[in-house]
């Protein structure tokens, strides 16, 4: 099982850095596409996208978050927006491990 990516283009270079492949989205178009081409990979298991860019795509995203099973879906803060959890807790919450 495989992370991805979807967000900006500062989030999917950092994570790119841990060996984290993704895509940089800029808009909408980009956001729902980039979700469809990582959904028909079936090796891609979680899906790390930030809020921006789920927002581009907000009711496909809440399906995903709420009713799918898989892929599991986390949702990250933006670069620079202050959060009151670090980015593994977000991680392991979703998928229920502690990394």
């Amino acid at each position: 099982m495989e992370y991805y990516v979807i967000g900006d283009e500062d989030t999917v270079l950092g994570f790119s850095l841990v060996g984290v492949q993704g895509t940089a989205v800029a808009d909408e178009r980009e956001a729902r596409t980039a979700w469809a081409k990582t959904l028909e990979k079936r090796e891609i298991g979680i899906i790390i996208i930030t809020e921006s860019a789920a927002d581009m795509i907000r009711s496909t995203v809440d399906r995903y978050l709420f009713s799918e099973s898989f892929p599991l879906v986390v949702e990250i803060p933006d670069p620079g927006k202050k959060s009151t959890r670090d980015l593994r807790s977000l991680v392991n919450e979703a998928i229920g491990v502690s990394l």
